[in-house]
């Protein structure tokens, strides 16, 4: 081993000399590198010297601390076997095992001795407290609020204590809270009473009633003790106020109202003349007019203090308590809610005294809300009102909704049943506008009413079932008797039903007319009607009352279909698939539009359109048959060539008479009674078929010819026709919706001869032009500003010319 170890040492002292001495030059410094290599001997020596030094120091440590536990490990069990006796000889125990589980009884029996031990000083807390407080309240009040103060806030900490403690003293926070109570109860009632007698001496509700001298100071100090002593239940309120609770009346005012709340019992209880259940606005009013007689003396004397006790505490943001006004209303409302709550079963069966008395209450709410500005505590949403206690906690919506749609369906059949329901009302609306019948109006002002019964509700389902079980409900129930009205019309109009169905035991079955003005009329209002209310819907979705209502129906709906509850109901038993039947199919659509009258409103603009192709079809007919004994006239190729001024004086063709009477007395009608655009598509439609008539009847047929003469007339009694239709629905009108006649007759009318050099074309350079080929021919005709004939028709129509006949 020896021999290995000086052979690798050897090696590692050749390696290092052959790379320190490569070359004869490196001999040269063989001293330095001697020096060096002693230096680092000598730097290893005294590391080496130093690691053993540390080692040394570091074998005693070890071995003193081996010691060390050695000694207390000894020393341990010395103890412990001390103990396991000396447990042995306190318990009796013949095994520690033993000892331990009678020494864990004895702990747990000290634990709870030291619990009872602080439940009685607990005890003995609350009844010092209240002891103090009943020793004082009576000779000094105000020292007694202090123990009072204190026992409050004792029995607030130990019920918040409760979950965290798991609910391990539920005796112990029941009988602090009840001494409380209790205590609170006689403080408050002896305080009360001090208080009474001040108001006694301020002549308190007297309409003299004054603060003066002492008084003002007496009437402070029973303001303030009061108010303290309610400050820490005003304060637990204030932190967790919500609009369908209770608030708290104030002390002072809780005070100041018992005579006042004596005086209404008086006057609306029993059998007294001011107490009648058809009358709520006797003693709704009643309380309105407290509100007035002491509002002024509540700001006066009242509001100081309020603000100075309240100002720097939570209770500055909570109307109710820092305003003396809301107070004063909230202190009255007591009162008043007994007396409705005692009235409502009582009416419950009499719906018009129901629903008079919901609208009398809805008004109250408004009037506490608009115009004195009470919000019952809650800023943010505010005071939902007596109707909604009555309508929501009481459980009266479904018996008044039952109420008013029974009484709006009433109505609504008061409106249509009278027999000139249905006749139009040309004096409603504007000249301009389409008129309506006065059922549509007057269903429109019972919508409306409806509209402002359920306006004030404060529930969206209210609103909501309110919109779709009365006012849809009602939309569509005169819908279908406008349908009705139509399709009586039509079964009238078939031969098929006049002649099976028209027969009665006393012989023909009398008909509503068909035909005729009376006929027209009946078309017209139902048109009237239809447009007249689907405009009405169109305004009232772009009313601010129904934007809001879409808008919380959109967010509720959407809400529904993104958790996929699409059938779980919105309002009531209504799903959002029955909502939108019944309101809109935007209903839950993530992409906006809509509103809340889409369907209902279509369905109306349906009926509408459906009306006027029927009215435009009727009038169509009507004047195609009243042309035929015109279209069957021939004199056209026999007249003569009359004077210049015959030419100029020509009547209107006898067999034309009645077509244009028909034309004039319809058109009349109708300007009267729809609207400008209505009238113009009705008239276009009219024109167009009466100009197909002319044209394939009178003009175009191969035994038909005309003599100059005979174009002349022909020309004056399309223009007769002209006339009537510009009288009534435009200037132009007639001729615009002839225009491939008119064009037809100004070749027709061309004056006969050769070729019109410097003057007017004459019929025969048109020819010449018009038949050379289709290229001259268009010329031709744009030169005469024709524009709607073909070259083919402006052919045909020549054609018909005797005179290029002959």
């Amino acid at each position: 081993m020896a021999d290995i170890q000086l052979s690798s040492r050897a090696a590692r002292v050749e390696d290092y000399l052959n790379d320190k001495l490569q070359t004869t030059a490196d001999l040269e410094g063989l001293d330095i590198l001697l020096e060096n290599v002693q230096t680092q001997q000598e730097l290893l020596k005294q590391q080496l010297l130093e690691a053993e030094k540390d080692l040394a120091e570091t074998t005693k440590a070890s071995e003193a601390h081996s010691s060390a536990l050695l000694l207390q490990a000894r020393t341990f069990k010395k103890q412990q076997a001390d103990v396991d006796r000396r447990l042995l000889i306190v318990t009796r125990s013949e095994t520690s095992d033993d000892a331990i589980g009678k020494f864990d009884a004895d702990i747990k029996a000290l634990q709870q001795l030291d619990v009872a031990t602080g439940y009685v000083e607990l005890l003995a807390e609350v009844e010092d407290l209240s002891a103090e407080a009943r020793r004082n309240f009576k000779s000094s009040p105000q020292a007694a609020l202090q123990p009072y103060l204190s026992l409050q806030k004792l029995a607030i900490a130990l019920k918040e204590a409760q979950p965290v403690a798991e609910y391990a003293a539920p005796h112990l926070v029941d009988h602090v809270e009840k001494t409380a109570q209790h205590l609170w109860k006689q403080m408050k009632d002896a305080f009360a009473s001090d208080f009474e007698k001040v108001l006694t001496r301020m002549k308190w509700p007297g309409k003299d009633v004054a603060i003066a001298g002492s008084l003002e100071q007496e009437w402070t100090e029973g303001v303030e003790k009061l108010l303290e002593l309610q400050e820490p239940e005003l304060n637990i309120q204030s932190d967790h106020i919500k609009p369908y609770e209770e608030p708290l009346v104030l002390l002072p005012l809780e005070v100041m109202v018992k005579p006042l709340n004596l005086r209404f019992q008086y006057h609306f209880s029993g059998d007294r003349p001011t107490n009648k259940l058809d009358k709520p606005e006797y003693f709704l009013s009643h309380i309105m007019g407290l509100l007035n007689n002491y509002d002024e003396f509540v700001a006066t004397y009242l509001q100081p203090l309020l603000r100075k006790r309240f100002k720097t505490s939570n209770l500055s943001m909570t109307s109710i308590f820092i305003d003396s006004t809301s107070a004063l209303i909230t202190a009255l409302l007591p009162m008043l809610k007994r007396k409705v709550f005692g009235v409502i079963p009582q009416i419950a069966k009499q719906p018009q005294l129901l629903s008079h008395f919901i609208h009398e209450l809805m008004s109250f709410d408004i009037s506490l809300r608009d115009e004195w500005g009470y919000d019952g505590g809650s800023g943010v949403e505010g005071w939902k009102g007596l109707t909604w206690e009555v309508l929501v906690k009481k459980d009266w919506f479904g018996r008044w909704l039952e109420v008013e749609k029974t009484f709006a369906l009433s109505r609504y059949q008061n409106i249509i049943d009278p027999s000139e329901s249905f006749e139009i009302d040309y004096e409603s609306v504007e000249p301009p506008a389409t008129k309506p019948t006065n059922a549509a109006i007057r269903v429109n002002d019972l919508l409306e009413t409806i509209t402002d019964r359920y306006r004030p509700l404060p529930s969206f389902s209210q609103k909501l079932r309110f919109l779709i079980d009365i006012q849809i409900a009602i939309f569509d129930l005169f819908h279908v008797r406008l349908v009705g009205f139509l399709d009586e019309y039509l079964k009238d109009t078939s031969s098929l039903f006049s002649t099976v169905q028209g027969v009665s035991s006393s012989g023909t079955k009398q008909k509503l007319p068909t035909e005729g003005l009376l006929g027209l009329e009946r078309l017209v209002r139902v048109y009237g009607s239809a447009e007249y209310l689907e405009k009405k819907m169109r305004d009232w979705s772009d009313d601010v009352f129904f934007l809001e209502l879409w808008e919380e129906l959109q967010d509720r709906a959407r809400a529904n279909t993104s958790q996929g509850q699409k059938k779980k109901n919105l309002a009531g038993n209504m799903t959002v698939e029955h909502v939108a039947d019944k309101t809109s199919a935007a209903v839950g659509n993530e992409e906006g539009g809509g509103a809340l009258f889409d369907e209902t409103a279509g369905a109306y603009r349906r009926l509408r359109v459906r009306t006027e192709g029927v009215m435009t079809d009727s009038f169509v007919q009507q004047i195609r048959s009243s042309l035929s004994a015109y279209g069957r006239i021939n004199p056209w190729s026999a007249l003569s060539s009359p004077s210049a001024c015959d030419e100029l004086n020509l009547a209107i063709s006898a067999e034309l008479d009645a077509p244009i009477g028909l034309l004039s007395s319809f058109l009349s009608f109708l300007a009267n009674a729809l609207a400008q655009a209505p009238l113009r598509r009705i008239a276009r439609q009219v024109v167009l078929a009466m100009q197909a008539f002319l044209w394939d009847t009178v003009l175009m047929p191969q035994y038909h010819n005309f003599s100059y003469m005979g174009a002349k007339q022909f020309g004056r009694d399309v223009r007769g026709i002209w006339e009537v239709v510009d009288r009534f629905v435009g200037v132009g009108q007639g001729e615009v919706g002839m225009r491939r006649l008119a064009e037809g007759l100004v070749l027709l009318e061309l004056d006969g001869g050769g070729t019109g050099e410097g003057e007017a074309l004459k019929l025969g350079d048109v020819e010449k032009r018009l038949f050379r080929d289709n290229e001259s021919g268009r010329e031709v005709l744009e030169e005469m500003g024709l524009e709607v004939l073909s070259e083919s028709e402006a052919r045909s129509v020549l054609q018909k010319r005797i005179d290029l006949n002959g």
